[in-house]
Order: structure tokens, then C-alpha cells, then sequence
């Protein structure tokens, strides 16, 4: 229970952490970001990292006067980082599908689910990879489960690059030019439930889709 109210602490006050961080690690706090990163999109076994929150959150330390942060390095050092993650957890995910296949289930990760993933992929493209970026969780079982299954790894390299780009940029930059303003400070727990919120919508609307189709069927 005290390693969960921990983690609760740790995201929901993840800017103070960070700011404490900064002042007491100075420029190591990039490696830090790294790992968290790395961490997340790179280890099947640890998704619920904060990812976007982190982002966000080290996009608005950056910008501020007291520490010796940039955000340009902050963004290439951390599109590098999940790109990194996820071409590890590609290629675990290549190395275990056949065992998972064969195997019925490894860990948590069952036959069907790779069946079904390959199916999901066939239907709505590489695009799929792209969107599962800003999806917590997703993000981090996505490419294992691109690995395992049949999408060979030039159509996932393209698409992964795309997202890591576009998930790094796009969040650390709201943080940039958003998350100093004095209401977003005082109140970065709300913030941290409104980013989740908004990634976990896609999974929300999905599943109610999918049991109106089943309730009209």
C-alpha cells in the first residue's frame, strides 16, 4: 500500500519532483527523464509511468528561469528515448511471439490477443501505431504486440518515428507555453487527470462503439 500512495504522490505531484530534481541534479535530470521514458515505452512489465504528464511536466520546468533546462534539448533527447524503448520491446515482442503462438500464453499475453492485434492492425493500417503513442498503457503494449504479431519492422519503424515525433513535441510543448501560467501551477493534480482523461478517450469511445454494435446486433 505505501509503494501505491508513493506512485499516487509521484504523479499527481510529479512537477514539485521534478523541480526538486532540478534543483538537486541539475543537467542529470535529462538522464533521468530518459529512463522514465526508455522505461516506460521499453519494458512490457512497466506501463503505468507517466509519460504524458512527464512530458508536460518537464516542458514547463524548462521553461522556467531557475534551472539550466532547455527544452531543446529536452525534446530530441526524449524522441530518442522512445524510440529506443520501443524497438526493444518490437523486438522482445518478435522474439516471444512465436513462444506466446505456440504456447497458448507467457505472462499475461495470450494467443488471441496477438490474433486479434494482427487483425486490429490489418484493418486500420500502421496509423494504429501512431495513435496507440497517446494512449497510456497502450503505448507500451503496442509494440510488443506489433513485434509478435505480423507487422514486419519497415512499416513499424516508419510509423513508430512518426509518433515518437509528434507524441514528444506536441505534449512537451503545451508544457512550455502552458504549464507556468499561475491557474495550471495551483492546480497541476487537475491537469494531470485532464491528460489522462483525454489519452484514455480513444479506449472510452472504442469500447462503447464496439457494445452499441454488439447491442444492435
Amino acid at each position: 500500500m505505501d509503494v501505491i500512495k508513493s506512485l499516487i504522490d509521484f504523479l499527481l505531484h510529479l512537477d514539485k519532483f521534478l523541480d526538486a530534481w532540478a534543483n538537486d541534479y541539475g543537467v542529470l535530470l535529462y538522464a533521468i527523464l530518459f529512463l522514465i521514458v526508455f522505461t516506460e515505452t521499453g519494458l512490457i512489465v512497466m506501463p503505468l509511468l507517466p509519460g504524458d504528464s512527464l512530458l508536460f511536466a518537464a516542458g514547463a520546468l524548462a521553461a522556467r528561469d531557475t534551472n539550466d533546462l532547455s527544452v531543446g534539448v529536452i525534446i530530441p533527447l526524449l524522441i530518442v528515448a522512445a524510440l529506443l524503448g520501443d524497438n526493444v520491446n518490437y523486438f522482445v515482442g518478435k522474439k516471444l511471439g512465436t513462444q506466446i503462438k505456440m504456447r497458448e500464453r507467457i505472462l499475461f499475453f495470450k494467443r488471441e490477443y496477438i490474433t486479434e492485434t494482427e487483425k486490429f492492425y490489418e484493418k486500420h493500417g500502421g496509423r494504429t501505431v501512431i495513435l496507440a503513442r497517446f494512449i497510456p498503457i497502450v503505448r507500451t503494449i503496442a509494440p510488443f504486440v506489433a513485434g509478435a504479431g505480423s507487422m514486419n519492422y519497415g512499416t513499424y519503424i516508419r510509423y513508430c518515428i512518426a509518433g515518437a515525433v509528434l507524441w514528444v513535441v506536441s505534449i512537451s510543448l503545451l508544457g512550455y507555453f502552458f504549464g507556468n501560467i499561475p491557474f495550471v501551477q495551483k492546480n497541476f493534480e487537475i491537469v494531470v487527470f485532464g491528460i489522462v482523461g483525454l489519452s484514455v478517450m480513444p479506449i472510452i469511445v472504442q469500447f462503447l462503439k464496439a457494445k452499441l454494435t454488439r447491442g444492435a446486433a
